[in-house]
């Protein structure tokens, strides 16, 4: 086992909290996180999925902390707007299938997970890391983390769980940078006592819907929130006609910056291609509270080396698809904390990281690009679709995998 030493964390959200967490517990001498954003990490208000699986081992590792607010779901509905009758106000169902999924809020999974840091931990507000480098120090070569005041300070270890603009990234893989799919994503949610406005409701509270349209795909589900349940929304699409989206370097309209163009652009995709429910649906979305962004993916030839370790969307960005962002940020800091327990020196605990999330990252990217490709860049004649049909293209795009959300860390 690796005893004492010095971890830096670049990267205070999910990942960073779980790899924070797990150090401290390993028995590092000094864990410090660094986080470029000053205000509170937990207004990131979108949705996310864990798979009930993951959940379940992640609790057992000590990954994911019990209590945490979450919403269930049992199954996914497809639906398109039906040729023969377009006026149906809900469109037609066309399958159905089981999604074991639990959804949470991003901002109070985050919080519960901080909350879950050992008080050892230091956290550092504010403090943008602008490279890392090597450095000698007490008669070896150690990591150093560059912040944009100038200051350096070695560390035995370095973990980039910086996203996937990440900063640390460069360290061990140069040039590499996420890839644009080829279309965007827009996100919404907004308070779900606005349902009760759209009269009549077709949505079960433990069905994830996907509303299918040709050349796109949009995903609807309820989350936990601060003051109540939300519905939250993903749409993907081609790009907006509207001006104002660059694509060389990852990047969105933020919550609140929705251009009027951009906006005019989603209003004019839901009166064409969704039945009208799920349109007025997604209207009730609050301006402030709608966004969008280009897809991008990233797999990185190795995820350590030289006493740097990536994690999360550092290491792999990964289409949202695959339904499988934040099990993979945990299991990345379980497989660190397993490293820790069995390595006997930092050499060696990296190359057990790698070992073991290297390849997984890789497959979830190849995975989530077949998923892409399907519901966004050569959808099917939705219109056309039935059950037996569904069930022979969702085999397909899965290749073998046996479902979305991740995979076991602990494969048979």
């Amino acid at each position: 086992m690796v005893r004492g030493g010095t971890v830096a964390v670049v990267g205070g959200s999910i990942a960073g909290c779980a790899f924070a967490a797990a150090a401290a517990r390993a028995g590092a001498d000094r864990v410090v996180v660094l986080e470029r954003t000053r205000g509170r990490l937990a207004d990131r208000g979108v949705g996310l999925c864990v798979h009930d699986d993951r959940a379940a081992e992640l609790t057992a590792l000590g990954a994911l902390p019990a209590g945490i607010a979450r919403h269930r779901l049992t199954r996914r509905r497809w639906v398109v707007k039906d040729p023969a009758a377009p006026a149906s106000p809900a469109g037609r169902l066309f399958w159905e299938q089981p999604f074991p999924f639990h959804s949470y809020h991003w901002g109070l999974l985050w919080r519960g997970l901080r909350e879950a840091t050992p008080a050892s931990v230091v956290h550092r507000q504010g403090a943008a890391v602008t490279a890392v480098a090597r450095a000698e120090a007490h008669g070896r070569r150690r990591p150093e983390v560059v912040t944009a005041d100038g200051a350096a300070e070695a560390y035995d270890l370095v973990v980039g769980a910086d996203g996937y603009r990440s900063v640390v990234r460069d360290a061990i893989c140069p040039g590499s940078r996420p890839h644009y799919a080829g279309y965007v994503c827009w996100r919404g949610n907004f308070d779900a006592r606005l349902l009760d406005t759209l009269g009549e409701d077709p949505w079960p509270p433990d069905a994830v819907t996907t509303v299918c349209f040709p050349g796109g795909s949009c995903v609807v589900y309820r989350i936990p929130g601060p003051d109540g349940t939300r519905v939250n929304w993903v749409l993907y699409a081609a790009p907006p006609r509207a001006a104002g989206l660059r694509f060389d370097d990852p990047t969105s309209f933020p919550p609140g910056h929705l251009t009027p163009e951009l906006a005019t652009s989603l209003a004019e995709l839901l009166a064409r291609a969704f039945p009208p429910y799920w349109a007025r649906l997604i209207a009730l979305t609050p301006p402030q509270d709608t966004f969008v962004q280009p897809i991008y993916d990233l797999e990185t030839a190795r995820t350590a080396a030289g006493g740097i370790l990536l994690a999360g969307d550092a290491a792999t960005v990964v289409r949202p698809h695959n339904t499988s962002g934040a099990a993979k940020a945990l299991q990345d800091a379980s497989a660190f904390a397993s490293a820790w327990r069995d390595a006997a020196s930092w050499d060696e605990l990296a190359s057990a990281y790698e070992a073991a999330r290297g390849e997984a990252g890789r497959e979830l990217v190849a995975l989530a690009r077949r998923l892409g490709r399907a519901q966004v860049e050569q959808t099917p004649d939705w219109a056309a679709m039935d059950r037996h049909g569904a069930e022979s293209w969702w085999r397909t795009q899965l290749g073998g995998a046996p479902g979305i959300g991740g995979q076991a860390m602990s494969r048979p």
